[in-house]
């Protein structure tokens, strides 16, 4: 193999081990939540304890009743 092309591939097998641990370790955007966001998971659980949430099914029911 001409040595130009042997350092391509040995560059390109790089540039993928370092793609694949990259992915490994990325931090999924979706499980972030923003203050505003955490205020409100807070205040649901809140909620639950208190036993004050609503199932979707009696919302269906109510909503299905008006």
């Amino acid at each position: 193999m001409v040595p130009e092309l042997q350092h391509v591939m040995e560059e390109l097998k790089s540039i993928k081990k370092e793609l694949h641990f990259i992915k490994e370790h990325m931090v999924d955007a979706d499980t972030i939540l923003t203050a505003d966001e955490k205020v409100l998971l807070d205040e649901s659980i809140k909620h639950e304890k208190e036993g004050k949430l609503v199932s979707l099914e009696e919302l269906e029911n109510v909503r299905s009743n008006a």
